[in-house]
């Protein structure tokens, strides 16, 4: 894999209000015990009520420029990866470039479910690495409690809101781009959905009004099956083996879906980094809110070996291996 790219900086951001599962316990009939049970989650963070996907993203960036000292003026292009975005159009991305008064760049948002950051960052990869682009901004949020069903107790303790920012630059002394990985399997996409325009689905009609449905069983199988394979064949690309990988960041879908995947490639849990614990699943935000939380606790470094792997919704799917192009705090 050819490149000419480097991530050169992370900002993160979550709103104020904490859902706990106590909290829970008094809108479904759930427990503590049972949702950390099945998917290690303790907390999630909740968007206010007129604070959206943007709102989230902005903040995200504007940690990014306050933490590295950077500016993103001269940014030439701004992908959003979310599937929670304010409207239909204008895009998240258009609201960025609006807010921090960018001259001139390219904006656009990227709709690849869970897997939206990583996909993101592959985009920003071949722009730079192709001559195209020279300062691309990667953001993934979601406010996902705001398509959230809260009378669903199968899926209303999973999910949370928060966004997570990053800069690709040009850089060919030192890019940071090892290898990737993508796949999909569109038949799965009757496991994992929120209806739109359309209310019906290879002539089946669909449920939830709006809402995510999820049929849990079949994703975990899927992802499981799916994740682990995939890890193989990009280190096999990479040329590398799970033990010159430092960490592991997966998208924080379930904890013990991340302990199954770990189970069954070889690494360690200790050397994976997630967010799922305090965050809940956050979708596109799940793996930059994870590197986040490693820079902050003072794990992730500078040079580090990282191998990032999305899942989700299409069913769709992909991996990176990337080195870690961020001065330490």
């Amino acid at each position: 894999m050819s490149s000419r790219a480097r991530i050169t900086a992370i900002g993160t951001y979550v709103p104020d209000r904490i859902l706990t599962n106590e909290d829970l316990e008094k809108l479904v009939d759930t427990s503590d015990e049972w949702i950390v049970q099945r998917t290690g989650m303790r907390e999630r963070r909740i968007s206010g009520e007129q604070e959206f996907t943007s709102d989230l993203c902005i903040h995200a960036v504007e940690n990014l420029m306050h933490t590295y000292g950077k500016q993103v003026q001269d940014v030439d292009l701004i992908i959003v990866a979310t599937t929670t975005a304010d409207y239909a159009f204008p895009s998240v991305a258009c609201q960025i470039q609006e807010h921090f008064h960018i001259p001139s760049t390219g904006a656009f948002d990227l709709n690849a479910t869970c897997a939206g950051f990583a996909y993101g960052l592959h985009v920003a990869n071949g722009l730079i690495s192709a001559g195209l682009h020279r300062k691309v901004l990667v953001v993934g949020g979601e406010t996902l409690s705001k398509v959230t069903d809260y009378t669903d107790r199968s899926t209303c303790i999973l999910f949370g809101d928060g966004a997570g920012a990053v800069l690709v630059e040009a850089d060919e002394a030192e890019p940071g781009f090892i290898a990737a990985i993508q796949g999909t399997d569109g038949s799965g996409g009757a496991h994992l959905y929120r209806s739109g325009l359309s209310n019906t689905m290879k002539g089946l009609p669909l449920e939830g009004e709006g809402s995510m449905v999820q049929n849990g069983r079949e994703v975990y199988k899927w992802a499981v099956r799916t994740v682990t394979s995939g890890i193989e064949e990009l280190l096999s690309r990479a040329r590398m083996t799970t033990a010159d990988i430092d960490w592991f960041v997966p998208h924080s879908v379930n904890l013990r879906m991340i302990e199954s995947i770990c189970e069954k490639t070889g690494f360690a849990l200790d050397n994976t980094l997630y967010s799922v614990e305090y965050m809940g699943n956050t979708s596109a935000a799940s793996i930059p809110l994870s590197l986040g939380l490693g820079v902050r606790e003072g794990r992730l470094k500078q040079g580090d070996t990282l191998l990032l792997y999305g899942f989700g919704g299409g069913l769709t799917h992909t991996g990176l291996v990337v080195k870690w192009g961020v001065p330490d705090l």
